[in-house]
């Protein structure tokens, strides 16, 4: 067991997916197939040992909490481990109020009351894989107050780290400040939106950032702080999406179909858990094509799939052709469908048109249960 204790945060409120966060938190959001984007963080505390964890939701919870229902799909120990749901009841109809530290606020009584010395925070809107039992070690050695994970990226114009914070370090890689991406240089050192500190610390720094301000977050009092505090920054090197747009949930799915991608997030000594589906293997008919492609278990695939993720429980009906798409659990493709740059959402059906055709630039989404 970590001297840690872990937040999965999922309050950050201005993260915005359109479509498909109408039906449930980004946590929810499947990916690559078989999972969902909070496994990943899950899964890093659990590989790290830290085996009590609470999970912030702001809105939509019932899929989250249908998912993680139980910790022991996340190799939890459940006689001494636990995930526990948490989210402010309180909800200002202003957004601007509904910030991480508001939740925070709500719940510290139960923080105050975990017996552990630190506590890792990491957002259920990054995917990565990262060993936060290092990341604890090396945050205690240096002695600093706060230790924050970031990435040093080439291409911080790009959509993918748009509207992420970014990190300005000195020589020592401390933390000068935390400031919004507009896009502005190619070089940033991107903020992973993880933070390292004493439980003692973070209990002072949510009360204060309520003092300062009723719309501060966890960035901004770390960032007001910076110049009070010994803030230090850890390099993280792999695998890295932030999914804070429609656009690169539809970008960060696709590029594991890279298998050199896909091997920098998936590793045979760093699972990724889930919760798994006793259905049958996905069943492959006479004529059914399939290349460059992740399809999940319990699928009926007569017709082309190309360059595409496909859900659990997926059909893809005679003559139909899916191309760079992604489509997600229980969707019908009727038969001679063609369907390209597209998302589908759950339980959607696509039969009564020839075709349903987006572009790369701008992937087109069908809502989930609709029937076209």
């Amino acid at each position: 067991m970590a001297r840690a204790f872990g937040i999965i945060n999922s309050s950050a409120n201005y993260v915005h997916v359109e479509g498909l966060q109408t039906y449930r938190p980004i946590g929810a959001f499947a990916f690559a197939g078989r999972y969902r984007v909070i496994d990943f963080p899950i899964s890093n505390m659990s590989n790290s040992a830290i085996d009590r964890i609470l999970v912030y939701v702001r809105e939509n919870p019932r899929s989250l909490t249908e998912h993680i229902r139980s910790a022991g799909s996340y190799n939890i120990n459940s006689k001494r481990g636990h995930i526990q749901v948490l989210f402010a009841e309180a909800n200002s109809s202003s957004d601007i109020y509904n910030t991480d530290i508001a939740a925070f606020m709500e719940n510290l009584s139960i923080i105050e009351r975990l017996p552990f010395p630190y506590v890792v925070i990491a957002p259920s809107y990054m995917v990565y894989a990262q060993n936060y039992k290092a990341l604890l070690e090396q945050h205690i050695e240096s002695g600093a107050d706060i230790s924050l994970l970031y990435q040093r990226v080439t291409d911080a114009k790009d959509n993918m780290y748009l509207n992420c914070d970014y990190l300005t370090l000195n020589r020592q890689k401390g933390v000068e400040s935390i400031e919004r991406n507009r896009g502005t240089a190619k070089e940033r050192n991107i903020f992973m939106d993880t933070y390292v500190m004493r439980r003692e610390l973070f209990i002072e720094l949510v009360r204060k950032a309520l003092s300062i301000s009723s719309v501060y977050t966890l960035a901004n009092i770390v960032n007001h702080q910076c110049a009070d505090l010994d803030v230090r920054a850890i390099p993280h090197r792999g695998y890295f999406a932030p999914i804070n747009s429609f656009k690169t949930y539809y970008d960060a799915n696709m590029e594991l179909l890279d298998i050199d991608r896909a091997n920098e997030l998936f590793d045979e000594n760093w699972p990724i858990y889930t919760v798994t589906s006793d259905s049958c293997p996905t069943h492959y008919f006479e004529g059914a094509s399939v290349k460059n492609s992740m399809v999940s278990n319990g699928c009926i695939v007569k017709g082309t799939i190309e360059n595409s993720i496909i859900g659990r429980g997926v059909r893809i009906e005679e003559g139909a052709v899916v191309r760079n798409s992604i489509i997600q659990a229980h969707s019908v493709i009727g038969k001679g469908i063609h369907v390209d740059y597209e998302v589908i959402d759950k339980w959607a059906e696509i039969k009564h048109v020839d075709e349903i055709i987006g572009t790369p630039e701008k992937p087109g989404y069908v809502k989930r249960e609709d029937i076209i």
